[in-house]
């Protein structure tokens, strides 16, 4: 049985366990709290960072967009970058977007500063990154609406690892209730689009301890 370790509102983790379901590939589900630094998980990866995938064999995989390009690979249906090459260098363009700059301006900001740190004992959020946090999703809403006003999918006019990605970072900023969706409408409609798949409901089950998401988090209809 494969395993998966990963973290509630770790957004590359979340992009692996949408890629898993995609893929029709059953994978066991591990709590990991990487701040623990626990021996067991350095030896699978010395990083310390989720998502770890380990295959039956004991082979563990490290990085989501490495797992998820492995995942394609190995069960090519359905295909998650495409067959043309020129959609798959777009798919892969979208897909570091969302891994870097998305990450870096909103992610880190938003569930870095409000979740993380509380559990790494850093304090208190830093009002000046969230308010980086807060400005910068607005631009990057634009752009998925300015891309989907366009396509059918971010990458093209199929579902793609562009869409698992960008969603899965989504994903963990709306649990905070953090995404001016209202304002942003051809961006929300793509997330409602990508919401509704099976492989995202298990997603809307989560439960954060201690944090509770808003009410429209696991609506589909927000």
């Amino acid at each position: 049985m494969r395993t998966l370790y990963h973290l509630w509102l770790s957004a590359p983790a979340r992009a692996v366990r949408i890629a898993l379901v995609e893929k029709r590939v059953e994978a066991e589900l591990v709590l990991e709290k990487p701040w623990e630094r626990r021996p067991d998980f350095l030896a699978l990866n010395p990083a310390c960072e989720v998502p770890v995938l380990v295959e039956p064999d004991g082979t563990a995989l490290a990085d989501a967009i490495a797992i998820c390009e492995y995942l394609d690979e190995t069960h090519p249906e359905p295909p998650l970058l495409g067959h043309d090459p020129l959609v798959r260098a777009e798919a892969r363009r979208l897909v570091g977007w969302f891994a870097n700059a998305f990450n870096r301006e909103v992610t880190e900001t938003l569930v870095g500063e409000k979740v993380m740190k509380r559990h790494m004992g850093g304090g208190g959020p830093d009002s000046r990154l969230l308010r980086i946090g807060y400005s910068s999703v607005h631009a990057h809403l634009e752009y998925i609406g300015w891309l989907t006003e366009r396509r059918r999918w971010l990458a093209g006019e199929a579902f793609s690892l562009a869409d698992i990605m960008a969603a899965a970072h989504l994903s963990t900023i709306d649990y905070l209730g953090d995404v001016p969706w209202d304002d942003h409408p051809p961006a929300k409609d793509w997330y409602a689009r990508v919401k509704s798949r099976p492989s995202f409901r298990p997603l809307l089950a989560d439960h954060v301890p201690g944090l509770p998401p808003p009410r429209h988090y696991a609506d589909l209809d927000f």
